[in-house]
């Protein structure tokens, strides 16, 4: 009787199992995935079977055995590394609510063996740099509207870092102005970063010319940005 009795609560505990791809645990690494962010991937897959498809980093440490704070950092990481997006659902008619996707993932696992993906080639500076000007760690929706631009609008890498340095160099350093430089780029035709130089140089010409009547304070911007240089 205690054999049968075993054997039930064992089929119990296998019956209450979450099923995940078997390739997730053999390429995770060929995909530059840690262990800690392999870990948060699986939570995300549970708390999604579980009906919360937007668990807050709080939720996710509650099950696991890193900080809030690292937890923040690895959702970060793998925004960043695009196997993890933000996406709108539409819930009973209402619009706007978010949710983690892991559709990103997935699509990557599932093409490994047509073509590996070469990580080494990925622009991930871009978001260091962000960091670095905007003087605090991107939130998960900059880093999504980032990976916008290159995936979806397909900016290069170059480009997005010289609109960064003119959002910097006109004092409005935020999302919305930069991507309406990348645009209005975009709308001109231009490509490389010496025409986006040009252009750059030359609105900034015109501004001070509409505005040579007003009293100003000339900006030195020769020792900034020599990281562009090197594009």
């Amino acid at each position: 009787m205690r054999n049968i009795a075993n054997y039930y609560n064992y089929q119990a505990v296998l019956d209450s199992q979450i099923s995940i791809p078997r390739v997730l645990l053999l390429e995770y690494r060929s995909l530059g995935i840690a262990e800690k962010e392999l870990v948060t991937i699986l939570q995300i897959h549970q708390f999604r079977l579980d009906g919360n498809s937007f668990p807050t980093p709080n939720e996710i440490t509650s099950v696991t055995s890193f900080t809030e704070e690292e937890c923040s950092k690895i959702l970060r990481s793998l925004i960043q590394k695009q196997l993890l997006s933000i996406e709108q659902k539409d819930q009973e008619g209402m619009v706007g609510n978010e949710c983690y996707s892991l559709e990103p993932l997935w699509e990557k696992l599932f093409q490994l063996p047509k073509k590996q993906k070469d990580f080494s080639s990925q622009p991930d500076n871009l978001f260091p740099l962000f960091e670095q000007e905007f003087g605090r760690p991107l939130s998960p929706f900059e880093i999504e509207n980032i990976n916008i631009w290159l995936d979806q609008e397909e900016q290069e890498p170059a480009l997005i870092k010289a609109a960064l340095r003119e959002a910097v160099l006109m004092g409005k350093l935020n999302f919305k102005y930069i991507d309406r430089i990348l645009r209005e780029w975009k709308r001109k035709g231009i490509q490389t970063v010496d025409q986006a130089r040009q252009h750059g140089k030359k609105f900034r010409q015109g501004q001070v010319k509409n505005n040579s009547s007003k009293p100003s304070s000339k900006r030195d911007v020769s020792l900034y940005y020599n990281w562009l240089e090197e594009e």
